[in-house]
């Protein structure tokens, strides 16, 4: 089900209205209408992958009451790689059983030892990636007793498929988000309020920025032959800001409608576009993927507690993975590559935390160093983005090639009935998200600052914009993740 669908217009409000004024006397029936709505909302799909997000859940479960019981280390150890093993054994097959057989079978080609293998037609479960890391957070932060394992199996199952964010998250934390479904809820209109402005800001990135900027990348990319340099460019611009308004729209939604139901959700993006520098970029960006990363991988390996090669490769093996994680393709693992190396000369110079505050803090107006700094370093992300895009690795070093062309500076090829209404969206989209960089989303507490009847004049503007300059419908990116 699509958060920009007729049938999640129609979804949400039923649930919503269920759950305050039916379910509200108890937070064991709002929990089970969760489950419930979350299971229909999984299944609209495809209802086969309900027994594999029920299976994840009820392991996962299982284990952490276990975990509970035992106090021998060892068999606490063991139960945790049972886990470990379990769920990312399902992810491993769904995602990657294609990608790594046929890399298998192409080495041994290489080495003078045909070999054959066949391949299956997988059909990758939606939001499998994002779900098999929330379960495993609960797991290890039981198996580190930073957690008390609950009882609950209808809470833990809300917990694991709680629908506003269960197909492309936030990845939430079992210690943040789990004991919110143990607590009683109660209906605050301030926070309801505001979490439908989040949803119309969402709702506005999506539809009018990210499907827009859509058709002209994909353009380009499908087409990269075509199209000179200076063309190219643009088109890769075009997805930076598709990829960005299309995920971190998604997350207004999700973070939105979680408040809707009196749930507090992680933040997942901060204006990551304003980056100084490749490391504040990834502290801005998929925080809730960047953080789980840090803090269930980077930390064990050693993080930056030892030498400085110790560093390099635990850094290394951290955007790798987040690569893989992406994608059974060799583009996302280059792509976590370069971006490893984007970030090596600030952690040998020791400057990947000079940036933590946010950009022209005491001014309206950049810097002349900070605006120089913000171009180079979003100069970085989308060409790490044309390998994100590119269909293989040989479509990334043509459209590369392409760019940096005798062609990068020929007139725009497209035409300008397309470009320039594209660009003036652009314009006022980084406007409005630039005068706001200091809130949690744009419309945060806008009635702190302006009358009703310019809050209202807004909102319209905004659900006009949404139905007046839609482009064509895409499916959300990260869905495919």
């Amino acid at each position: 089900m699509l958060f920009n669908s007729i049938d999640f217009a129609l979804f949400l409000p039923i649930v919503f209205l269920l759950y305050w004024f039916v379910t509200n006397k108890s937070i064991w029936w709002q929990n089970l209408l969760i489950v419930g709505a979350s299971y229909l909302f999984y299944g609209w799909w495809d209802w086969r992958f309900l027994f594999l997000i029920f299976f994840s859940t009820l392991v996962d479960y299982g284990i952490g009451l276990a975990l509970g019981n035992e106090a021998h280390a060892g068999k606490r150890k063991a139960l945790l790689w049972v886990s470990v093993l379990v769920n990312l054994g399902l992810l491993g097959f769904f995602k990657y059983y294609n990608f790594f057989l046929e890399n298998f079978v192409s080495a041994f080609t290489l080495l003078g030892r045909p070999i054959s293998g066949d391949a299956l037609h997988i059909v990758l479960p939606v939001g499998i990636s994002f779900y098999t890391f929330q379960t495993l957070s609960y797991t290890i932060d039981v198996y580190r007793k930073k957690l008390a394992p609950t009882k609950d199996f209808v809470s833990f199952m809300a917990f694991v498929s709680f629908f506003p964010q269960l197909v492309a998250g936030p990845i939430e934390r079992a210690t943040h988000l789990l004991p919110q479904f143990h607590q009683p809820r109660k209906f605050q209109y301030r926070s309801a309020v505001d979490g439908m402005r989040q949803i119309l800001w969402g709702l506005s990135k999506k539809v009018v920025v990210a499907d827009n900027c859509a058709e002209f990348a994909n353009l380009t990319f499908n087409h990269t032959s075509d199209y000179a340099g200076s063309t190219l460019w643009l088109g890769a611009v075009f997805f930076a800001f598709q990829i960005y308004c299309d995920f971190s729209g998604y997350s207004d939604i999700a973070i939105g409608t979680a408040r809707l139901f009196g749930f507090d959700l992680m933040r997942n993006f901060a204006f990551p576009y304003f980056s100084r520098d490749v490391a504040e970029f990834w502290r801005r960006w998929h925080i809730s993927l960047s953080t789980w990363f840090r803090d269930y991988l980077y930390i064990p390996l050693g993080g930056s507690r030892g030498g400085t090669m110790l560093n390099i490769r635990n850094i290394f093996i951290i955007f790798i993975v987040s690569g893989l994680w992406h994608g059974a393709n060799w583009t996302f693992i280059v792509w976590g590559l370069l971006h490893a190396l984007y970030f090596l000369p600030l952690l040998l110079l020791k400057r990947n935390r000079q940036h933590v505050g946010t950009v022209a803090e005491a001014s309206f107006f950049p810097s002349a160093k900070e605006a120089t700094q913000i171009i180079f370093t979003f100069g970085l992300v989308v060409l790490g983005w044309v390998f994100f895009r590119a269909h293989d690795m040989s479509h990334a070093v043509q459209y590369l090639t392409g760019m940096f062309s005798s062609s990068i500076l020929a007139p725009i090829e497209i035409e300008a009935q397309i470009t320039l209404p594209l660009l003036l969206i652009l314009a006022v989209f980084i406007s409005v998200e630039w005068c706001t960089k200091h809130k949690l989303h744009p419309l945060e507490k806008l009635e702190q600052k302006w009358k009703r009847p310019m809050r209202l004049t807004i909102y319209y503007m905004l659900a006009a914009a949404i139905f007046v300059l839609e482009g064509q419908p895409q499916a959300f990116i990260y869905f495919q993740f």
